[in-house]
């Protein structure tokens, strides 16, 4: 993420100065603000070394508090004086007697060498007593490079003041296959950011995504969305169940679906997962037309006992979203049905494979069965991808992803049986596959699938569990970070991730915005026909 404006690695002159160091410790350095400057929670400062021009240290605000040079009853003194007498109570001059102390720690040293050439480490020293320090200049973060796959997360943010010309990005295929975490309560823009993520990785088929989208909001029906991409014709593929024209309808036969693709997505008894199984071995693909529509005497033929049928069949039809009427399955979302969509699902994986963005459009469907979609398409990967590695074939292989909203649903462990994703999300990094989860409470995902979630892109929270669900687990020390992220404004992130060098502050783009300013560059192209 290179800036793109002139290197300007000059120390700071004394009109940039806006703070200096008066005191603390390694990790909780204490600075006194300038008068007349105004420091924020979050904002970064850099400290020059003047025995060095080319070494800087990178430090972060975590705390602010008043100081002051009179004792707690002369200013009372002084505050009652202004408040009663309406006279003023001064004894010293206003920017001496009192001020703001900031506590920041240090992130990053910069060094520089003769040739241009720079480096950074984690500091393990104090800058000098009395150093001066000033805000950080998008130059001073050249030493952060551009990753071979970026993928966008957006602009470089100190406090509330955004630096558009440090752009935010991270390798997709580290990033991916090592997982992502998106924790946010609602309305602080964790649709946004996908949409702004998903939108680099278009036109790239160095990855393949999954995009489960319950309400029907990243492709852009109505409004701006990844359909607008000038790349979108070759590299996107939406499905739903009422498509737009050259689109594929969402259409999936009932045969395609087999009893070990419900394992910890629908909740089963042990006798009616064997029930399952046993309508499997006799009727193979037709297993669930036989289920929805068989007669008592042939469960009794196979020892499957009435009750144990009967609250099956309740489960499936309202987890598929199916009846039946004079001895047809029918389908109330036109989704899950007995005639076509034989292929959807191995076109789907085949998209997946060939590097494209797949958008599945559930709005329509439950809870069940948009995460039973996810589950065969997932599974199917990953039996593929398994494959592909004993056959020294998977590093030519593109990274396959698959994005979960409401994300505990199936990582929350409630489950008895493991499902796929939760496989996924503790052995996909060794055949190339990953998740990103979205969720607003984290604290029900498990501790160890937290700590596998390599990249965590974290947005607002006020909800101090959650907050400490993912500090407990964020891949730099965010412990004295609880209040910023709680202060967070809709857009404000903070990006903890093994592939960064500290917890970099962010500012999501409008994607709208984003969309219209690309658009100035690379008008999108006409549409081929559907890519089958």
């Amino acid at each position: 993420m290179p800036p793109t404006v002139s290197q300007d690695h000059s120390p700071a002159s004394r009109l940039e100065v806006i703070a200096q160091i008066i005191g603390g410790e390694h990790g909780q350095i204490l600075i006194r603000q300038k008068a007349g400057e105004r420091i924020e929670l979050g904002d970064l400062l850099v400290a020059d070394d003047p025995t060095d021009p080319g070494s800087s240290m990178l430090l972060q605000v975590h705390n602010l508090r008043y100081g002051s040079q009179e004792n707690d009853l002369n200013l009372q003194l002084m505050s009652g004086m202004q408040l009663e007498l309406h006279e003023g109570g001064d004894f010293l001059e206003p920017q001496l007697r009192s001020y703001v102390l900031a506590e920041v720690t240090s992130l990053l040293v910069i060094e520089r060498g003769a040739q241009g050439h720079s480096r950074s480490r984690r500091p393990k020293h104090l800058p000098s007593f009395f150093r001066d320090l000033r805000r950080v200049r998008p130059s001073d973060l050249d030493v952060l490079t551009q990753p071979a796959h970026p993928v966008f997360l957006g602009y470089l943010r100190s406090g509330s003041r955004t630096i558009p010309q440090v752009r935010v990005a991270i390798d997709g295929v580290d990033m991916f296959t090592h997982h992502v975490l998106v924790p946010a309560t609602t309305g602080r823009g964790k649709s946004n950011l996908m949409k702004v993520m998903l939108w680099s990785t278009l036109g790239k088929d160095y990855c393949g995504l999954l995009v489960l989208d319950p309400h029907d909001e990243y492709y852009g029906r109505e409004g701006h969305g990844l359909k607008d991409h000038p790349d979108a014709p070759e590299s996107l593929v939406y499905y739903s169940p009422d498509p737009p024209r050259g689109s594929p309808a969402l259409r999936i036969n009932l045969r395609r679906i087999r009893p070990d693709h419900l394992r910890g997505i629908v909740p089963m008894t042990e006798a009616q997962g064997q029930a399952a199984w046993t309508l499997w071995h006799h009727h193979r693909d037709a297993w669930l037309a036989a289920l929805l529509l068989g007669q008592e005497e042939e469960f009794s033929q196979l020892d499957i006992g009435g009750a144990t049928i009967g609250a099956l069949r309740r489960k499936l039809r309202l987890a598929l979203g199916v009846r039946t009427n004079e001895g047809q399955v029918v389908s109330r979302n036109e989704v899950f049905t007995t005639e076509g969509g034989d292929s959807t699902l191995s076109d789907i994986v085949e998209h997946l494979q060939n590097g494209r963005k797949v958008i599945v459009d559930t709005s329509r469907l439950s809870d069940s069965a948009e995460l039973l979609i996810g589950s065969i398409v997932a599974g199917e990967v990953f039996r593929n991808y398994q494959g592909f590695k004993a056959a020294g074939r998977l590093r030519a292989m593109p990274v396959i992803s698959f994005v979960i909203e409401e994300a505990p649903r199936v990582l929350g462990g409630g489950s008895e049986e493991p499902n796929i994703f939760g496989t996924i999300a503790r052995e996909g990094r060794k055949f190339r596959i990953g998740l990103v989860a979205i969720t607003q409470l984290c604290s029900l995902i498990p501790r160890e699938i937290m700590a596998n979630l390599n990249t965590k892109v974290i947005l607002g929270n006020e909800m101090a569990a959650e907050r400490e669900a993912i500090i407990s687990s964020a891949s730099q020390d965010l412990t004295r970070d609880s209040q910023l992220i709680a202060g967070l404004d809709r857009g404000e992130a903070i990006v903890s991730s093994v592939f960064t060098k500290f917890a970099i502050p962010i500012q999501v783009p409008f994607f709208d915005e984003l969309v219209a300013q690309e658009l100035l560059h690379r008008p999108p192209k006409r549409p081929p026909a559907f890519l089958g």
